[in-house]
């Protein structure tokens, strides 16, 4: 079993039940990067949900509601280059950022002010993210 699926199985995250009506691919032509492998794992097996992970709230939206939530919350339009993947319910969201190195990172942002100045790391990968949760990081 995977870190992450070990991580969100102990949270008893959700696995995906219904069928797909969205496609990666669909997404990743949208953003013009593709989305990194554990997060499209998670996306194939598990739906949107929000707990409690170690110290922080997390919601992590479905696979079905990305594009139309990065459209609404303005984030593709703001954000060249970040996906918002889910929120924190505390006014800031959790997204996917590439870098100009082509490299990707977690970040938390805030809704209110979409420039990139404002992203903060919380993880160097998608897994990376969830132990940290895990460990009890705040952020």
């Amino acid at each position: 079993m995977k870190v992450a699926d070990e991580i969100l199985k102990k949270y008893n995250w959700p696995t995906r039940t219904t069928s797909d009506k969205t496609d990666l691919v669909d997404i990743e032509k949208e953003i013009g990067f593709d989305l990194p492998d554990d997060y499209k794992d998670f996306l194939l097996r598990h739906g949107g949900h929000e707990t409690q992970i170690g110290e922080e709230y997390i919601k992590l939206w479905d696979k079905d509601d990305l594009l139309s939530l990065n459209q609404d919350y303005k984030i593709f339009e703001n954000l060249s280059g970040t996906i918002g993947i889910g929120d924190n319910g505390a006014g800031e969201f959790i997204g996917i950022e590439k870098l100009v190195d082509g490299g990707l990172r977690i970040v938390l942002t805030p809704f209110i002010d979409l420039q990139k100045q404002y992203h903060i790391e919380v993880g160097q990968t998608f897994t990376d993210f969830l132990l940290r949760l895990d460990k009890g990081e705040i952020f």
